[in-house]
């Protein structure tokens, strides 16, 4: 999964926040379990203390005396976490063994309070006082009982202990059941996306309409836009046609005025003739470029080779000086090219034309590919281009006047490959030919 993929995003972000609330939910729980832990240790403490409220009496001399102490052995081992103390008038007190010689500060009041206090041993108690009036005579005790909180610590700490699993637990749950509903949630992108992949491939023209309200406005708008590039594409190679169609008879008729004129005047004949030549290439580059997709078109299209060469080289065998040519052709049948047959007829066509005008004896077609790129050479054992020549190709300047054309051949087969992504190389064979190199890359 890739850094950008609005999945992983989306997954990352929802376990960042299912964490975030975990962790507060936790920290939560833990407050509410220690408030109800200190509210139900002080409801014992209560009862603790009304029990020993039920069992307190005084001595002649007016101290606090007690029936019977509490059964918990902790009362009666010193610093044993669980204390007592009752407090009478005149500072008298009784307390349980475990407060050892120590005494405990009450806190007061007309009723139950509860407070934290120093213990005997210096730790932190939970305690409970309670005043209680011994009836018929109007002598008021306080009795407090007292708990420490280090007892409390240990239910704390077991309940951290089942807390942490079960939060780390419910976090992979509620993250395998975000992701799933992310990845859901994302499905109408899913196939919106192979939707567009059947558009680029050609075999679907338009977007189909069957997707959620959220991401139809987005279907409609891009159904527009492929709609609207379709219609101006058309509007556009009728336009650049209709204009080069309509030149084509004028140039011919100063043509042919050129070579009417030509014994009386041969300069200027000379000079329509090469005016019109240079005119004539422009309009042939104009329908070439007419006859493009063009590179913003969604539509992408492939192109099987080889019967298109198969083609080529029939119509090549027809034209002069063709049918005397050997052609040797080795293309694979899987070979593709990233544009639609008329892009390749422009390209492949110019090259064999070329090819077949300066060629002795051979015109050789070979295609390969090898995973990153394609290619097609085309190769001709003619008189070859030296250096300078080369580097003049594509600028639509003839090289030699000896052949009939415009001389803009190669040069609009340069501009249609480069339209389709591909590129064109041109370089001397080794029996001093041309060879010119088609490569693109394969996706």
């Amino acid at each position: 999964m890739r850094a950008g993929s609005l999945l992983l995003r989306l997954g990352l972000a929802a376990a960042a926040l299912i964490a975030l609330a975990l962790l507060l939910a936790g920290f939560g729980l833990t407050v509410i379990f220690d408030r109800v832990l200190d509210a139900r240790t002080a409801d014992e403490l209560d009862r603790t203390a009304k029990l020993l409220a039920g069992r307190v009496g005084l001595a002649p001399d007016g101290a606090p005396t007690l029936s019977r102490e509490p059964p918990d052995p902790r009362f009666a081992t010193p610093y044993g976490g669980l204390y007592w103390q009752i407090e009478g008038s005149g500072g008298r007190v009784l307390r349980s063994r475990s407060l050892w010689d120590k005494r405990l500060d009450g806190t007061g009041g007309d009723g139950p309070a509860v407070a934290d206090l120093t213990g005997p041993d210096g730790g932190r108690l939970l305690a409970l006082s309670r005043p209680v009036e011994i009836g018929g005579t109007g002598t008021r005790l306080q009795v407090t009982v007292a708990e420490d909180r280090r007892e409390l610590a240990g239910s704390r700490t077991t309940f951290l202990r089942l807390l942490a699993p079960s939060l780390a637990a419910l976090f992979a749950v509620l993250t395998v059941a975000m992701g799933l509903f992310v990845h859901r949630a994302l499905a109408p992108f899913r196939a919106l996306r192979g939707d567009l992949a059947a558009v680029h491939a050609g075999t679907r023209r338009r977007l189909p309409d069957g997707f959620p309200d959220e991401v139809r406005p987005l279907v409609s708008d891009l159904n527009r836009l492929l709609d609207a590039q379709e219609q101006a594409l058309a509007r556009a190679q009728a336009s650049a046609a209709d204009m080069a169609h309509g030149l084509k008879t004028p140039l011919a008729v100063l043509d042919a005025l050129a070579r009417q004129h030509a014994a009386a005047a041969p300069a200027l004949a000379h000079e329509i003739a090469e005016q019109t030549g240079a005119m004539g290439g422009q309009v042939e580059r104009a329908l070439a470029r007419a006859r493009l997709s063009g590179p913003g078109d969604l539509r992408q299209r492939r192109c099987t080779l080889a019967p298109v060469v198969a083609r080529l080289i029939a119509t090549m065998r027809r034209l002069p000086d063709g049918e005397s040519l050997r052609w040797d052709v080795a293309v694979p049948d899987a070979l593709t090219y990233p544009g639609d047959e008329g892009e390749v007829m422009e390209v492949l066509g110019n090259l064999l034309d070329n090819a077949r005008k300066w060629a002795h004896r051979r015109v050789r077609v070979t295609g390969a590919t090898d995973g990153s790129a394609g290619r097609l050479i085309v190769s001709d054992d003619g008189p070859g281009m030296d250096e300078a020549a080369l580097a003049g190709l594509g600028r639509g300047v003839r090289w030699d006047e000896s052949r009939p054309g415009t001389g803009f051949g190669l040069s609009i087969a340069r501009e249609v490959a480069e339209t389709a992504g591909a590129r064109l190389a041109f370089a001397r064979t080794p029996d001093g030919g041309l060879t010119v190199e088609v490569s693109w890359p394969v996706e």
